[in-house]
């Protein structure tokens, strides 16, 4: 990581919380911030990230996604009582506001704003943003979800303006569906939005019809927009980098990105209470790193959920860990993808198909399989590679020519002549002449097939 990695964190947008009793509410604490951060200090990688000011956001900034009129409702919080606050609080869903809320909802927003602008400017590789409060559920002209402004959707027209950014990918695996985010995007072909989320049947919160697989963007917009639904909890590891490899790789690596936002909330982490799923926090160095290699590894991730401060603090440290270059954690106790995450896959790639190509053959295994080698080889699992000699004996000519390609890169990353490259591998496979060919080994394809927790079902 020749230019560094950006940490962006200030102590006072810990200076606001709830001030009144509110259930829904209660998770959304200062503490959030504190132990994100303590963890980072603890583990030596404060000192080792490029640590940026952060800024207000200015009027202009705020307004790329929201109304005047909002903007303008907020502005009056700070000068509110007690009492005119929880009013103020009640026209919006699951939200609170507090005398420096307005504050803090601008340093949140300049913040992510002056990661864009240092990776853009080349001044960092990438970077990360702690921040409160979080953003991906606000509209144009709501508060919502503990949010106030839209971080992640006002870096990303702020990218496209200032810098005339063409495609940006926006990766929201944080539990809950980022609708605002979503709405912000889904008639816009330059921004591609992918959202997975705890959904089970619209049960969940924010128990709405347009998290579903099927809204799909609209107008110029259709294929944009990526909802990944979670019909049960408790789902794992092998889940979560099914979905990766199988849906948002093939259509992110087809999209070409030129730079990459993560709504990076950690509520998908094992012991959230509102998550309740079972990835560890380790999984998100893996997700992290996949996404490095997209975008030349332009990458900027700005916190949003994550109430469980334990796993909290751990994902937070795994993410920039990655971010700084270092070694990925082994994965241990891969699986596969349990039926319900199967059957969403298969609902979300059908719902795709007509909008991008990789998705086009779904039905066939040539198009199963290249996501395996990423996985493999960015976890150092070469069992493909040393039965290189079972898969080339029945192979013809031209099969092996191509086998051959693939085998002499896995050489180079094991001799640490080429970086861990998955993109070649992606480029490789969507050439439909090599993807042909290396079908023609059949043992090749049967030993692709028996590595089950990342194969679709026939």
């Amino acid at each position: 990581n020749t230019m560094g990695t950006a940490l962006i964190y200030d102590e006072e947008m810990t200076k606001y919380k709830l001030l009144w009793v509110d259930p829904a509410c209660k998770i959304e604490v200062p503490e959030r911030l504190t132990v994100s951060h303590g963890a980072l200090v603890r583990n030596g990688l404060t000192d080792r990230c490029i640590c940026l000011p952060v800024r207000e956001a200015v009027d202009a900034e705020i307004l790329l996604v929201h109304s005047e009129e909002y903007l303008e409702a907020v502005k009056q919080t700070p000068h509110m009582t007690l009492e005119d606050l929880k009013e103020f609080t009640l026209q919006y869903g699951d939200v609170y506001f507090h005398p420096n809320i307005y504050h803090c909802a601008k340093l949140a927003v300049g913040s992510a704003l002056q990661l864009v602008d240092s990776v853009l400017m080349g001044k960092v590789k990438n970077g990360m943003a702690l921040v409160r409060p979080p953003g991906h559920h606000s509209m144009r002209s709501a508060a919502n979800g503990f949010c106030v402004f839209n971080n992640v959707a006002i870096a990303a027209q702020y990218a496209k303006q200032k810098y005339g950014v063409k495609r940006i990918l926006i990766v929201d695996w944080d539990i809950h569906h980022g609708q605002g985010v979503q709405y912000c995007f889904e008639d816009d072909p330059s921004v591609l939005y992918f959202s997975w989320h705890r959904y089970e049947h619209q049960k969940f919160w924010p128990n709405l019809k347009d998290s579903d697989y099927d809204i799909v963007g609209k107008g110029e917009g259709a294929g944009f927009n990526i909802n990944v639904p979670w019909n049960k909890v408790g789902m794992e590891n092998s889940d979560y980098l099914s979905v990766f490899c199988h849906l948002l790789l093939p259509i992110a690596y087809e999209f070409c990105p030129d730079l990459v936002l993560v709504c990076a909330g950690f509520d998908s982490a094992i012991g959230d209470p509102e998550g309740e799923m079972c990835a560890t926090p380790d999984i998100f160095a893996h997700l992290t790193y996949l996404l490095m290699n997209l975008a030349e590894g332009k990458l900027c991730a700005v916190l949003e959920g994550g109430y469980n401060l334990t796993s909290l603090a751990q994902s937070v440290c795994q993410t920039v860990q990655t971010l700084l270059g270092d070694p990925l954690p082994p994965l241990t106790n891969l699986t596969g993808p349990c039926r319900s995450t199967l059957e969403s896959l298969q609902c979300v790639r059908a719902a795709h198909r007509q909008h991008w190509s990789c998705l086009r053959h779904a039905g066939t295994a040539s198009l199963r399989l290249f996501p395996k080698f990423g996985i493999i080889i960015n976890q150092n699992i070469l069992s493909f590679y040393f039965q290189r000699n079972d898969f080339l004996k029945d192979a013809d000519d031209g099969a092996v020519t191509a086998l051959s390609r693939v085998f002499s890169l896995i050489d180079k990353m094991k001799n640490n002549e080429v970086e861990n490259q998955i993109l070649p591998f992606f480029k490789y496979f969507f050439d439909e002449k090599n993807k042909q060919t290396i079908m023609r080994s059949s043992y090749f394809f049967r030993s692709v097939m028996a590595w089950r927790w990342l194969v679709m079902p026939p």
